[in-house]
């Protein structure tokens, strides 16, 4: 089948569907939903936010350069979908939702301790790209639900992880395969 050429445009999905929570120098604590995140290093491990420079969030990141990236599964799709639509320059999102927070172990920032994966990240670069800056982090701790735990590695199959594409949530569905599998089965 022939193919059609496109204007450039964001056409890599799924994404990741999180919220971040981040705290200014005042104190005022905040959410965020963003998809423009990825793993961007292994070794130190590295994620990226990419946040539009008038989001009420961006100017607390670059004040005290930490935040945490908690990652939700369907039973927080709601409050994340809220989290995304609405500012906190105008409402205390944990408070209008009754979110409970703690504090997070090694970062000055709150995690969302529904999230059963809380990651927590020291900026040490920022771009500014154009509609968005991005905020290169080193990941500090991961907290993690203890029963979701399995031979100190997380069971990313407890999870019900939520994925973004478009403007549309999805639940991550089934398991296709492992890393490797095409060289590892007899052909």
């Amino acid at each position: 089948m022939d193919k059609v050429i496109l204007e450039p445009d964001t056409v890599l999905y799924p994404l990741p569907a999180v919220m971040v929570s981040c705290r200014d120098k005042a104190g005022n604590d905040n959410i965020i939903t963003l998809a423009w995140v990825g793993t961007v290093c292994s070794e130190p491990p590295m994620v990226s936010i990419s946040i539009r420079p008038g989001r009420f969030s961006s100017h607390m990141v670059k004040e005290t350069g930490e935040f945490v990236i908690n990652l939700p599964n369907r039973e927080l799709l709601e409050i994340m979908d809220y989290c995304g639509s609405r500012s906190g320059r105008h409402e205390d999102k944990f408070e209008h939702l009754n979110i409970e927070k703690a504090e997070a172990s090694k970062v000055n920032a709150p995690i969302i301790k529904a999230s059963p994966v809380n990651i927590e990240c020291r900026v040490k670069h920022m771009l500014s790209l154009g509609s968005h800056d991005m905020f290169v982090a080193e990941i500090v701790a991961v907290d993690v639900r203890e029963d979701i735990v399995s031979n100190h590695k997380i069971d990313f199959n407890k999870l019900d992880l939520i994925a973004y594409v478009g403007t549309t949530y999805f639940s991550l569905g089934d398991i296709l395969g492992k890393q490797g599998f095409s060289v590892r089965k007899s052909i």
